[in-house]
């Protein structure tokens, strides 16, 4: 499953060699599969016959596979599999059976139903790593509750400081939960093959969505139990930190400015044409700064609203101030910094029947500087790879005509 060079010349990534099984459907277990695939495992994706994994018809435009589901499952292999039929999680088993970690995200107990829980699968490979990714995790009182990323994000504190005090809660546009659950997944695998490594036995990675949104909190509860201090939703500033917010320009559009640093502050003052702000005693610290957040932002609204958008980033880009623009889509398709750091690869894509375009796809994350990444294939079509790897682990065309006849591949 490796890449090329320029030359053509087979280049192994960093997790050339490792055996993935993808029990898993919609983001959190198949976003950790497909940083794994990215970076060169061999990632077997495991889908129901005839419907699949739900994910291709979310955000459906056009055709029978959305482009969602072709980015969030680059670089993996398809195989079909019945596994509420015997015969299905008979073949499961053997196809575990050589692989180094199982990625699963179903609701616990349900491993356990069809008999490939982890004691079972632990018996046949004492090796075997098993990433379990859930709502709210395989112990405790919620374990048996349904939990998507959204439920998450509110169990686990975002919700409640995401939008402004006098609306009410808001999420953001994309599936966080289950991303940050992914990333959780894919780091709990790689301390696990490490200690394996060691120690030649296998581990159970429990990844809960809560907790995963819960662990990005900073210092909600510290506060909270030493201070009695209940964070609440403030629009687009950060409490506690001055001055970091969002401001209007004249042309109406809107920069993101962080002038939140001792030095930063100085120079952002001057920037703005407020020298006397600069040399305030009582703005020379986050604390002082915090105080007059209000008086800040004011401040630096009323310089912004002076110039058009283009020229405020110029402007703070020539005195050192970290800001940015808030880009739409057509805007990061076009930036020539996305494009020079491959963060815009360009793929060949059925759209629909007969209609085939060119289409911009992120790039990989982290880049390596021996062999950087690069989407290998989009995520494939349903069953595209069930032949081969059936045949991969000895199954012959005669017991996979039978399989198929019976619905179980």
């Amino acid at each position: 499953m490796a890449a090329t060079d320029a030359s053509g010349q087979r280049v192994p990534g960093p997790l050339d060699g490792l055996r993935v099984v993808e029990l898993g459907n919609f983001i959190a277990a198949p976003s950790a599969g497909r940083l794994m695939a990215d970076l060169g495992a061999d990632v077997v994706k495991v889908e129901r016959p005839v419907r699949g994994d739900e994910l291709r018809r979310w955000r459906l435009y056009e055709g029978d596979t959305s482009l969602l589901f072709r980015a969030m499952n680059r670089n993996k292999r398809s195989l079909t599999l019945d596994l509420g039929h015997p015969e299905g999680r008979a073949v499961a088993r053997e196809l575990i059976g050589r692989c180094d970690v199982v990625l699963e995200n179903f609701r616990p107990g349900t491993l356990e139903r069809w008999g490939l829980g982890v004691d079972e699968l632990r018996e046949a490979d004492p090796r075997l790593i098993v990433v379990r990714i859930s709502g709210y995790g395989q112990t405790g009182p919620y374990r048996d509750r349904p939990g998507f990323g959204g439920v998450a994000e509110a169990v686990g504190g975002l919700r409640h400081l995401t939008g402004y005090p006098d609306r009410p809660p808001t999420r953001l546009g994309i599936s966080l939960a289950d991303s940050v659950a992914g990333l959780y997944a894919v780091i709990g695998s790689l301390a696990a093959l490490q200690r394996r490594a060691a120690t030649g036995r296998g581990d159970t990675v429990d990844v809960a969505l809560y907790e995963a949104v819960y662990s990005l909190m900073e210092s909600l509860t510290p506060d909270y139990d030493a201070f009695a201090v209940e964070r609440e939703r403030s629009g687009s500033s950060l409490p506690g930190i001055a001055p970091s917010n969002t401001y209007v320009c004249a042309d109406g559009r809107y920069v993101v400015i962080s002038g939140n640093g001792d030095s930063i502050f100085k120079r952002l003052m001057h920037v703005i044409d407020r020298p006397d702000l600069a040399e305030a005693a009582g703005l020379a610290d986050n604390a002082g700064r915090v105080r007059h957040a209000g008086e800040l932002d004011d401040a630096i609204s009323a310089w912004t609203r002076r110039f058009s958008h283009d020229e405020v980033l110029k402007f703070l880009d020539d005195g050192g101030i970290p800001s940015g623009p808030i880009f739409t889509a057509a805007e990061i398709a076009t930036d020539p910094h996305y494009a020079a750091r491959g963060m815009l690869e360009r793929h060949l894509v059925s759209i629909a029947q007969g209609d085939e375009r060119e289409v911009a796809f992120p790039g990989i994350v982290p880049t390596f500087g021996e062999a950087p990444g690069r989407t290998r294939w989009l995520g494939p079509d349903l069953g595209e790879h069930t032949d081969e790897i059936l045949a991969e682990i000895g199954i012959d065309d005669a017991r996979r005509t039978a399989l198929r006849d019976r619905g179980v591949v």
